[in-house]
């Protein structure tokens, strides 16, 4: 949508906001379900529930500019989720939470710029309704984000032990495979005795 005026880029804004909901909503559930972590699948399903009631907020929004909140593509967020699940794909189980976690926050961080752009226009277009609205979605992606970076401190460090728990099974195995054979052995009759005369 070419946008002329800021009244045009606050419904350019909107509809962006709005495709990116949709988009969320699509990718979450399958999120929830590579997740391993009970905390974490709560945390992701708790946000599904508040990225439909953000949703019905710019529906509420765009009602009321007679708008239709449906005409616009967010490519930034088709980017942002393609590249979490190439990440979700490319790693394995052990850091797989670390990588869903990542993957979230690069979201959230997203609404977060697209939420405070579309409430800065609301404020400064009268539309203080709206802004307010607009606000408690901004909040709702912090509470998230914060929400997701507590859950991270736990899960990033256990991925790590696993990954050292693996490496160290990993060398052991090595070890075992070792024959004792493969020592080199002292020749017999060639150790030297301590008790050997002096060859004058």
């Amino acid at each position: 949508m070419a946008a002329n005026s800021l009244q045009e880029l606050y419904v350019a804004q909107l509809q962006d906001l709005y495709d990116a909901e949709q988009q969320i909503m699509k990718a979450l559930p399958k999120m929830i379900q590579e997740a391993q972590s009970d905390e974490l699948r709560a945390a992701l399903s708790e946000h599904l529930e508040v990225t439909r009631t953000q949703a019905g907020r710019i529906e509420s929004i765009s009602e009321e500019l007679g708008t239709d909140p449906k005409n616009e593509k967010c490519k930034g967020m088709e980017g942002v989720l393609k590249e979490g699940s190439e990440l979700l794909k490319e790693t394995g189980e052990q850091v797989r939470d670390a990588a869903i976690i990542a993957a979230s926050q690069r979201v959230e961080h997203y609404e977060m710029a697209g939420d405070g752009t579309a409430r800065a226009y609301a404020e400064l277009l009268g539309y203080n309704e709206a802004a307010g609205m607009l606000a408690q979605s901004l909040e709702e992606e912090k509470e998230a984000d914060e929400t997701l970076s507590g859950l991270a401190e736990g899960i990033n460090i256990a991925a790590q032990e696993a990954e050292v728990a693996h490496e160290a099974e990993a060398n052991t195995g090595k070890s075992a495979e070792r024959s004792p054979s493969d020592s080199k052995a002292t020749p017999r009759g060639h150790k030297a005795s301590a008790r050997g005369k002096r060859v004058a």
